[in-house]
């Protein structure tokens, strides 16, 4: 009797595993970009041969499983439209339903991204400024939303937990607010459904979004990897100083020993790569569009290092999806009490030197005192403005505010110029948030005026300028903008060593 029923559990577990599976990217209501070829893939029997029908295209695809029972298909696709079936034959079949073609789009980042379009359960979770507004509105279905489940992982997970959700006011609150009003104007412009992969985890450094192979060979990152495991080692020892300063607060509330630094737990969603294995491996290879990106307050304390890691793990990405070109749009962070100008210098500095990048400013819509500003529809109109320029063929749209590009000295005088000029003004009264600097490096206010597509900056403390600052202070209120509206990006034209320089 014991024999038999091995024997039926043997079938049954044999039976399980014959069945041909899809990853959670793969379910109904899905999207997959239009007039390209998407890659397709699951798992069956080693040697299993599958089958994929897509009921927009003449013929069917075939291939066979792996060793190790991994298979893939690549599928052309047609012009955005639907809804349609895919179907896919191994010893079972499984048929995914209400399938879109149209445009799809990966959002990642932490907290800015994560930012939900209602109030929700967390505290700093507050809602949009206008969610009274947008959510009854929110009436798009063939607007997708898929939100990946926060997930920390050792090693690269070969699927995520999500699922696809139809745009509705019933689903649209919990969703990513720069997300949606994105994938909403690049809908409302180009007429075609659209697929958002929502990937991300407030708090959260570059670095846990990078893969380990990234950068280990980068002695510029390495340091993050080495700093990590001395962290796991030293845990023991942390957690028996913190009891100390435990027993110690409590025999002494006032003592000012201040509490021990927690290295970082191996669980933790801040440690390297473990966002990457657990959050972006399980999405690869699904053919995206592009992606907009929301982050960097986490690696504020170390933007120099910044300006070495976002660009590697941009890189990181395009060659894990194989799309070398792989549209990329970033916001740079918010003005906020907390954060220093160093980061969005970095930032700047990775749209400048990485082709096939842009960068939205958010000096006009931050919130010194929260870290998560709620105007998140301007932030998304300005990401859609970069993949409406140079991806669905409106060349004549702005991207950008000002960009400054040069400097000239002239009787006491700084002529700046920039790209980015047309209509160069100041906005709500005389420039303000510009530094000058002679030769002993101390920067004090500057007078500054627009003169045609250039700005005049002075002060009467510096006769020899060598250097200008623009919004370089945490909590900028710039007020330069061009005819567009958009502001012009915090700057600086020396390159004196900075105080995150060195931290790594």
């Amino acid at each position: 009797m014991r024999r038999i029923l091995f024997n039926l559990l043997f079938l049954l577990a044999h039976s399980a595993f014959a069945d041909v599976t899809l990853p959670a990217l793969m379910t109904d209501n899905m999207v997959l970009q239009q007039k390209t070829t998407v890659a397709l893939w699951g798992w069956a029997v080693p040697g299993e041969a599958v089958t994929v029908k897509a009921s927009w295209a003449k013929q069917p695809v075939k291939t066979t499983a792996d060793a190790q029972g991994n298979w893939l298909v690549r599928v052309p696709t047609t012009k955005a439209g639907g809804p349609y079936t895919l179907t896919v034959q191994g010893k079972n079949q499984l048929t995914i339903k209400n399938v879109l073609l149209g445009e799809v789009w990966l959002c990642s980042g932490q907290s800015n991204m994560a930012f939900p379009i209602a109030k929700g359960a967390s505290k700093w979770m507050t809602g949009v400024v206008n969610e009274a507004e947008v959510v009854p509105k929110a009436n798009y279905p063939t607007i997708r939303m898929f939100t990946v489940a926060q997930k920390v992982a050792d090693t690269p997970e070969r699927d995520v937990q999500g699922s696809w959700v139809v745009c509705s006011p019933q689903t649209v609150g919990s969703f990513s607010a720069v997300g949606y009003f994105f994938g909403q104007e690049i809908h409302q412009q180009t007429g075609v459904p659209v697929g958002l992969i929502h990937s991300s985890w407030g708090g959260t450094p570059a670095e846990s979004w990078t893969r380990r192979e990234v950068l280990e060979p980068n002695p510029e990152l390495r340091p993050i990897l080495t700093r990590y495991a001395e962290g796991l080692t030293r845990r023991p020892a942390y957690e028996a100083e913190l009891a100390a300063w435990k027993q110690e607060k409590e025999a002494n509330p006032q003592t000012t020993r201040p509490k021990p630094a927690e290295p970082l737990s191996a669980t933790s969603n801040k440690s390297p790569t473990k966002l990457y294995n657990g959050m972006i491996k399980g999405l690869e290879p699904y053919t995206l569009k592009g992606v907009i990106w929301y982050q960097g307050e986490s690696n504020a304390e170390r933007a120099y290092q910044y300006r070495t890691l976002f660009p590697a793990m941009i890189a990181n990405w395009r060659q894990d999806w194989q799309q070398p070109n792989l549209p990329f749009y970033f916001v740079q962070i918010a003005p906020h009490k907390g954060q220093n100008a160093e980061i969005r210098e970095a930032q700047l500095l990775s749209w400048l030197q990485v082709p096939h990048t842009g960068m939205v400013v958010t000096t006009d819509v931050g919130d010194s005192l929260d870290i998560h500003p709620r105007n998140k529809q301007t932030v998304g109109h300005r990401l859609a403005l970069w993949a409406l320029h140079n991806e669905y063929g409106q060349p004549k749209l702005e991207t950008s505010g000002p960009v400054y590009k040069a400097m000239k000295v002239e009787s006491g005088q700084v002529q700046l110029t920039f790209d980015h000029t047309t209509g160069l003004r100041a906005e709500g009264g005389p420039l303000r948030e510009f530094t000058i600097a002679g030769p002993d490096s101390v920067f004090h206010p500057a007078q500054a005026r627009v003169e045609g597509n250039t700005v005049i900056v002075s002060s009467d403390q510096v006769t020899q300028p060598v250097a200008v600052r623009f919004g370089w202070r945490k909590s900028p209120m710039p007020n330069l903008f061009n005819a567009a509206g958009l502001p012009a990006t915090p700057f600086r034209t020396d390159t004196w060593r900075q105080p995150t320089q060195g931290k790594r």
